[in-house]
């Protein structure tokens, strides 16, 4: 029932009992003592308390014709959509013993984001969000949250390359940037040049080596030193003409290790940066992946991080994998159990927990289901029953 239903039954209450008041002391004034119409009239304002308190009892009264609307985000293990319209996880399971102690009947809708579903809740679209919603004090203004019933926080989720940069990722980042097909070119230049030298010595240097296997080898020692220090001890059969050419060669061989160098070096830099991700303090400069309208865009907005918005985790593993982000940004709890259920897509999740939160149900103001949900919510931190359902899911080491 919503909040202006229950003020006019309020309101319609208060003025019958008001007009009833009024009749008796007007028909029977003259004939009833002072004490005794004193004694009515206390015994009737009783009465119209009674009913006022009453009301708000029967708005929780749901019939089969009228559930409640129960809005919903996936997020492991909080909620998970089971199909035909069923949902578990331990949100779910924590509202749905609320609802059975209640007496309530409810029907779940599903939104794709955190976002959608607060924007539900503050139009009573919904009469109530499930999900790991955290409380903060820019959503307190335009919903209304119960008591807490999970402290969480944030934390970061990195690609697992087993802590190194190894062999291949420093060849996979020279593909990606080009340079193998340099490297190419030069190995094509290498064997053109020895080939070159080989036959050229062979004709004009009465020492060099008969064998074509040994003047290969003779050769091609040649082309890599040069290549490779900038040096040679190759005989100059031409004077001051050969030289000349030996210069050039010295220049080119110069030029062509330091682009190897230099373009090895990048790469393995480019690859420790993708890779060295393990706190907050790591982030800046770095673009994360972080889920609409969550706690952790506004964080890592507010702190002046890249983002990039994706409607859930999946989406947001999927971009780092695909290189469009280094990292993804979200509630601990869910980036922990994202990463252990799938290990095979070499996940980690690193550095503290940072911004620490605490998660609520909401509704939407004004609703007369918020101070008794929150009542519930204390008699299950209380009995143990809430640390039982946490620890169904989380173990022992997180309460």
């Amino acid at each position: 029932m919503c909040p202006e239903v229950l003020i006019g039954l309020r309101r319609a209450n208060t003025e019958i009992w008001r007009g009833t008041l009024y009749r008796i002391f007007v028909a029977h004034s003259e004939d009833m003592l002072g004490g005794l119409a004193s004694l009515i009239a206390a015994f009737i304002t009783l009465a119209g308390m009674a009913i006022q308190l009453l009301v708000p009892v029967a708005a929780f009264a749901q019939t089969e014709n009228a559930p409640l609307n129960v809005g919903v985000y996936v997020s492991a293990p909080f909620v998970q959509f089971e199909g035909d319209g069923n949902y578990s996880g331990m949100a779910i399971e924590l509202w749905e013993t609320i609802a059975q102690r209640m007496g309530l009947d409810y029907q779940y809708v599903g939104y794709p984001s955190f976002r959608a579903l607060v924007e539900a809740t503050e139009s009573s679209e919904i009469d109530v969000a499930v999900t790991n919603l955290t409380i903060t004090r820019a959503r307190a203004e335009i919903i209304s949250f119960t008591q807490p019933w999970y402290d969480a926080g944030l934390r970061i989720m990195v690609p697992d390359r087993g802590g190194t940069n190894g062999f291949w990722d420093v060849i996979e980042g020279l593909r990606d940037a080009g340079h193998l097909r340099a490297y190419a070119w030069l190995l094509f230049v290498i064997v053109l040049a020895t080939i070159g030298f080989t036959i050229f010595d062979r004709k004009f240097d009465p020492d060099f080596p008969k064998r074509w296997r040994e003047g290969v080898a003779e050769s091609f020692y040649h082309v890599m030193s040069i290549a490779t220090s900038g040096r040679t001890s190759r005989k100059n059969l031409f004077g001051w003409v050969g030289r000349i050419w030996q210069a050039i060669w010295l220049l080119i061989g110069i030029g062509v290790i330091a682009y190897i160098t230099s373009s090895i070096t990048s790469i393995m830099t480019a690859v420790s940066l993708t890779q060295g991700i393990s706190s907050l303090a790591d982030l800046p400069g770095k673009t994360v992946a972080v889920f609409e309208g969550s706690v952790s865009e506004d964080y890592m907005t507010e702190l002046g991080i890249t983002t990039v918005a994706y409607p859930g985790i999946d989406e947001s593993v999927e971009a780092m994998h695909a290189g469009q982000v280094n990292a993804v940004v979200g509630d601990a709890p869910v980036l922990e159990h994202y990463a252990h259920t799938n290990s095979g897509q070499e996940l980690a999740v690193v550095g503290n927990i940072f911004h620490p939160d605490k998660y609520g149900f909401a509704f939407p103001h004004d609703s007369e289901l918020t101070r008794p949900v929150t009542l519930h919510i204390l008699d299950l931190i209380e009995d143990g029953t809430l640390a039982q359902i946490r620890t169904r899911y989380f173990g022992d080491e997180n309460l």
